[in-house]
């Protein structure tokens, strides 16, 4: 099994400058190689593989002495990034690599652990070339150190995220309950058992003080010092509505992989939700994030021994009545509740969706 761990870093001065050398190698190296294949495309050469680029950066060492200074896996790494981003590009036609912009305030760089070069020791994990580096997290890694990813984000923070693997996760004890959920914008979550999650609305409780503070940065010279103190505070409340949104999500599925045995949902098509003419409904849509919601939802209910049942999105589970089955007429959005004209049955639209979609993925289970 394998496990990321998110440690938030400390680092000194010095430590810092080895952090910020590193993303600007790791660039060069990826754009300089990038621009070598475009070229080699346009000429109809063969494209270069990762082993040619690996001699050449050899080469390319010798030219620029300063590409020494970094940890020489995070230059092998960012190859690989390249090579896989290429190969993606046409084997499923996703977009083309891009150059990366020295602009960009996300910044980061992968590196392997070798002979225990990577660690955790007392608040402190040791990184290649950069030693013990400072870390208030409590939560410790367990299993062994595959890889760790360096990055910077917008608001300056530094981030270390450790892939470990042989890890054993303790499996919840049997409830021998099923949950069908219907996902909403007025209420987050409606569960087939009647329980229903407030949806926080994270984004829009704080969009008026993001708007002033984006204002605020539009009037500031660009690249002076007042223009850079404007972006961090912009990017430090867009990082706190992150924060809040992803606290809720992991706090909210890590109980429902608790409390049930099997969990139905929809498969959801999210951007196709957010293409309407209402801009409004389009950032309530963003705000809840379904699809991160269903994410964590699908590794946990594998870390854990779960069974995650997703229906079909075009399943019309808000229109049919969950006590005979009768499907009356296509009920808009506006009518919340309704009486079944077959079996007289008074219905909540999101209380009954949910229960037909728990009923239709037990269904897909038995099939």
């Amino acid at each position: 099994m394998l496990k990321a761990y998110k440690f938030r870093l400390y680092p000194n001065k010095e430590q810092e400058n080895q952090i910020q050398k590193t993303f600007g190698c790791a660039r060069f190296v990826y754009n300089h190689f990038l621009d070598l294949r475009i070229k080699d495309y346009q000429d109809k050469k063969k494209s270069l593989s990762y082993y040619d680029m690996s001699k050449m950066l050899t080469l390319l060492k010798g030219e620029f002495e300063w590409l020494k200074e970094p940890d020489k896996d995070s230059l092998q790494k960012s190859l690989k990034d390249l090579d896989s981003a290429y190969q993606k590009f046409f084997k499923e036609h996703s977009g083309f690599p891009k150059f990366k912009s020295k602009r960009n305030n996300h910044k980061s760089y992968r590196t392997s652990c070798t002979n225990n070069n990577i660690r955790y020791e007392n608040k402190r994990i040791k990184l290649p070339k950069i030693g013990f580096v400072k870390t208030t997290d409590k939560q410790l890694p367990e299993g062994r150190i595959l890889n760790a990813t360096i990055s910077q984000e917008p608001n300056g923070h530094y981030y270390c995220s450790l892939c470990c693997t042989d890890i054993e996760m303790i499996q919840y004890p049997s409830t021998n309950k099923n949950v069908g959920i219907d996902l909403g914008i007025v209420d987050f979550a409606i569960f087939s058992d009647g329980i229903k999650i407030e949806n926080h609305s994270f984004y829009e409780k704080s969009e008026n003080r993001l708007t002033k503070l984006q204002r605020e940065l539009s009037r500031k010279t660009k690249d002076s010092s007042n223009w850079n103190k404007a972006r961090i505070k912009v990017a430090n409340l867009q990082k706190h509505i992150s924060n809040q949104r992803n606290d809720f999500l992991q706090k909210l599925t890590t109980g429902i992989i608790k409390n049930y045995d099997i969990i139905s949902i929809e498969d959801l098509d999210v951007s196709s939700m957010k293409e309407t003419d209402s801009s409004i409904r389009n950032k309530r849509v963003s705000d809840v994030s379904w699809s991160e919601f269903r994410r964590q939802l699908t590794y946990k209910s594998k870390w854990y021994g779960r069974i995650l049942s997703v229906v079909n999105k075009y399943y019309p589970s808000s229109q049919i009545c969950h006590v005979c089955g009768h499907r009356d007429g296509k009920k808009s959005v506006e009518i919340r509740n309704w009486v079944c004209s077959h079996c007289n049955s008074r219905l909540d639209r999101d209380l009954n969706a949910s229960i037909n979609i728990c009923n239709e993925g037990i269904r897909l289970l038995n099939i």
